[in-house]
């Protein structure tokens, strides 16, 4: 299986080969066709103009920063915070585990995945060099009963990147969906195999949408995450990293659609 490239920042600039394993490891406009042990560091370093810096906090929360320092927050909750106050936090309700009901009150946009009033939530907003858009979907209440709307997929459009976070998807998407979400670059993945979905329709999902480059989360130990990349080595090259962060850009995207697995769940 061929090397692949991406790049990483931690305070300066840094380039460094990550090579592909196959061990075991424990309506808005769409775009355009073409839980941790141990808290992370923050990306601090600033980055290129193109780049986008990704950090793993843990669970299915992500801090997204982009060239300008606008710093997103994916499912911000009460147990698993990155140690930077967001300037925007998107949130989904399945479990308390992916909403605040008390967000800090620094947070400038707080981004509700679901609507109180009933009916989807719509978001499309720009704040500085991004803009964040969201996709309504279902999902199933306590008693397994679909509730409209009840996630959102968000979507993070910077640096001629679209990044994808799927939130706590409970089902296939269907092709309006798709026509929504648009070419996705870089597609944040709950992989739990039975909380979200079965295995078998998240590797449908990661089909239909085909993004180049995909980051479990929302896997709680290894041995549910290998159970996942047992079923994404017929389909997708692996790569693990040893740091939970990484910068990308349209120009370091693999050439083969690649599951990255950072350190933490």
């Amino acid at each position: 299986m061929a090397g692949i490239l991406i790049v990483f920042r931690w305070s300066v600039v840094v380039l460094f080969a990550l090579a592909v394993s196959v061990a075991h490891a424990e309506e808005p406009e769409g775009c355009p066709g073409l839980i941790a042990s141990a808290p992370p560091l923050v990306l601090r370093a600033a980055l290129a103009k193109d780049e986008v810096g990704l950090t793993f906090i843990g669970h299915s929360t992500f801090l997204i920063e982009t060239p300008q320092g606008v710093r997103i927050a994916t499912d911000y909750n009460d147990y698993v915070r990155a140690p930077a106050v967001p300037r925007i936090a998107t949130m989904n309700k399945a479990h308390s585990t992916h909403f605040s009901r008390a967000p800090d009150p620094r947070i400038e946009h707080v981004l509700r995945g679901w609507n109180p009033a009933g009916g989807p939530a719509h978001h499309d907003l720009t704040v500085g060099d991004v803009r964040i858009r969201n996709v309504s979907t279902n999902i199933r209440d306590d008693d397994g009963n679909t509730e409209l709307d009840g996630n959102s997929i968000f979507v993070f459009e910077t640096t001629q990147l679209c990044i994808a976070h799927l939130g706590h998807l409970h089902h296939t998407l269907t092709p309006e969906h798709l026509k929504k979400l648009g070419r996705i670059d870089v597609l944040l993945v709950p992989v739990d195999g039975g909380y979200t979905m079965q295995t078998f329709d998240m590797m449908e999902v990661l089909k239909s949408i085909n993004a180049p480059l995909m980051l479990p989360m929302h896997y709680f130990n290894s041995s549910t995450l290998e159970r996942f990349l047992a079923q994404a080595r017929r389909h997708y090259a692996i790569a693990f990293s040893d740091k939970p962060f990484l910068t990308v850009s349209r120009t370091s995207l693999p050439k083969q659609p690649t599951v990255l697995v950072l350190p933490g769940h």
